[in-house]
């Protein structure tokens, strides 16, 4: 891994010291591998029904890294996206939303940047995230892109990412390190402010923000905005006003809220359509 590299995920693992909103309270690890058919929390009208998909599975990565596969049905080459956990690991919210994506034609793989653990309670939340070696993190989500390039039932050239709070800032990470990636979704994930990290996005991008974030400020996001098009770079970037950081999370008791989840589920849903599907 290049010092550079290192250096990125370790600011992007220091400025996450914001909460990713409530954790659900259902069974979280290895052993509570949710089945796919299980219907994902907060999905927009566009997704397909959950009758039609597979059981997903624990992977192993090259690294040591691990994952939670969900193929979609059908024989052929399908786009991919690599799933990003918030602070709270790769939870049954988590795995439902990869299991979404398998029912909408992709091969799905939510990344376990925590290597088997997960949480409920904010506290140790906090400490799994601080004591993530951000390397480490980022070797991995680059071993889940290269596990789903090497695989015969996924389109190479049509892989994206997508993550919330913590997931979000790595989503983009992914995008300044990975040439390759397709299109890359944050959802009020830490932003990059450096030219030339900028610069090395060649995904489309497409961001999900909360106007009332105390931990990404809308100005913030603003400046990130004006930067991707004073560098002439693909972006959709949406503040809601209003709404808290992780509206998106129905266990977020403090913070969901279902209009704006529906919205930005609705322009996730185009935007991969069009970056991964068309033509």
């Amino acid at each position: 891994m290049h010092r550079s590299v290192a250096l990125v995920a370790r600011a992007l693992v220091l400025s996450f010291s914001f909460a990713c909103g409530a954790a659900s309270s259902s069974p979280t690890g290895p052993a509570a591998l949710t089945p796919a058919a299980q219907a994902a929390p907060a999905v927009s009208a566009s997704s397909n029904s959950p009758s039609s998909a597979p059981a997903g599975a624990s992977v192993d990565l090259p690294g040591g890294g691990r994952g939670y596969l969900v193929l979609p049905l059908g024989k052929g080459k399908h786009p991919a996206i690599v799933v990003i956990q918030e602070w709270w690991g790769l939870n049954d919210w988590i795995r439902d939303n990869a299991a979404r994506f398998a029912r909408q034609g992709y091969v799905a793989l939510a990344v376990d940047l925590y290597r088997g653990r997960s949480t409920s309670d904010p506290g140790e939340a906090h400490e799994l995230m601080r004591g993530l070696p951000e390397d480490r993190a980022l070797a991995d989500l680059e071993a889940g892109f290269n596990l789903l390039a090497a695989r015969g039932d996924v389109d190479a050239q049509r892989i994206g990412s997508i993550g919330w709070c913590m997931g979000g800032g790595y989503s983009l990470a992914l995008a300044t390190n990975e040439p390759r990636l397709r299109a890359a979704v944050i959802n009020y994930g830490r932003l990059v402010t450096a030219g030339p990290k900028i610069d090395a996005i060649h995904a489309a991008l497409l961001g999900n923000f909360a106007g009332a974030d105390r931990g990404i400020a809308p100005d913030d996001v603003r400046a990130f905005e004006a930067q991707l098009k004073e560098r002439h770079k693909e972006a959709d970037i949406k503040i809601y006003d209003g709404k808290a950081h992780a509206f998106m999370n129905p266990a977020n008791k403090d913070g969901y809220d279902a209009a704006a989840t529906n919205d930005a589920w609705s322009r996730i849903d185009a935007f991969f359509t069009r970056t991964l599907k068309g033509s």
